[in-house]
């Protein structure tokens, strides 16, 4: 297939764990295809799909109605078969053999990885959409699904501090977050949390009981939120620790686990979707691809996939330095 070939048919899949916002990406890659008289075709479950040939024409008609909806129409599945140099090449024959041009990749940094091998091994032309609640991919000010993901849990500690000021307790909060703690840190500082706890940072046990001591001195209650792959261990782990420093406290923990996942897509997710899928589009159009879009300080940039999976996105210390403040 020649890169310089013109872009007359798109296929667009979803790849890695789901965000909300991916069906708004999808129907504005398909309505932005259509709009530009192009053929687009929906690949079900990712690179395993592609692998396996399913894919399935797309019509402006046939994403209707699902703005509004979580998860993704197209589905997300891992594929083991595309981690081969043989399920690659099946996977370049599916494009050929349906006539694609081009992907529109929607997903996180497995995905932009698996997109960036597909181009060296078989010169397939890719533009990817940051479609992961993490926050975590350089390149962008925000992917699609954050925001939804931070505002399910804040929704949620909103509700925690009700019943922790009700019964005088200390409530521990682990919200996603493997390699990063961009959710914990959002969801921390909109919720009011006493202190939060990110892998991007070591924070040992005694300064956070310290940080609880000087809390219970004025309050009655607090909230520690903790991201998932914080060093010291998911929000059990640390409550148990904590215990131990502080065994006269009342302790709770909550796991917010995949509710952060699910859930309709708040108006900034769908309105960062729509605008990054029209974009991949006119990208393709104009001859670019081998990057992800993002948005950057309010405009769309392109970011080439190697440097979106090669750099690590960092926290803002500014917003880490607010915690202290306004817990006082």
């Amino acid at each position: 297939m020649s890169a310089n070939k013109p872009i007359e048919h798109i296929g667009v899949f979803t790849s890695g764990g789901d965000s909300p916002g991916m069906n708004a990406a999808i129907r504005a890659v398909v309505r932005a295809g259509v709009a530009n008289g192009l053929r687009v075709s929906g690949i079900m479950g990712g690179y395993d799909g592609l692998v396996q040939d399913q894919v399935r024409p797309l019509g402006a008609r046939d994403v209707s109605n699902i703005i509004q909806r979580g998860g993704t129409i197209l589905r997300s599945a891992r594929s083991e078969a595309f981690r081969t140099a043989e399920g690659r090449t099946q996977a370049h024959a599916t494009m050929q053999r349906h006539g694609m041009d081009a992907l529109v990749a929607i997903g996180g940094d497995g995905t932009f990885t698996g997109a960036h091998i597909l181009f060296e091994e078989h010169g397939s032309r890719v533009i990817g959409l940051p479609g992961t609640i993490d926050n975590d991919l350089f390149g962008t000010d925000r992917t699609i699904g954050f925001d939804t993901a931070v505002n399910t849990a804040v929704e949620a500690m909103d509700k925690i501090r009700d019943t922790a000021s009700s019964h005088d307790r200390l409530f521990f909060v682990e919200v996603m977050g493997r390699d990063a703690g961009f959710i914990a840190l959002a969801s921390a500082i909109a919720s009011g949390a006493e202190y939060v706890m990110v892998p991007e940072r070591y924070q040992g046990i005694e300064a956070l009981t310290d940080e609880l001591k000087k809390a219970s001195r004025s309050k009655s209650s607090s909230i520690v939120v903790v991201a998932e792959g914080d060093e010291q261990g998911g929000a059990f782990a640390v409550a148990e620790k904590v215990k131990k420093q502080l065994p006269e406290r009342d302790m709770r923990v909550t796991v917010l686990g995949h509710l952060q996942r699910g859930g309709s897509p708040t108006a900034m997710d769908r309105i960062l979707a729509s605008r990054l899928g029209v974009a991949a589009v006119e990208h393709l159009l104009q001859g670019r691809h081998g990057c992800m879009l993002g948005e950057v300080n309010g405009t769309v940039v392109a970011t080439p996939f190697a440097t979106a999976i090669g750099q690590r996105k960092p926290l803002q210390e500014e917003l880490l330095a607010l915690i202290p403040i306004l817990s006082v």
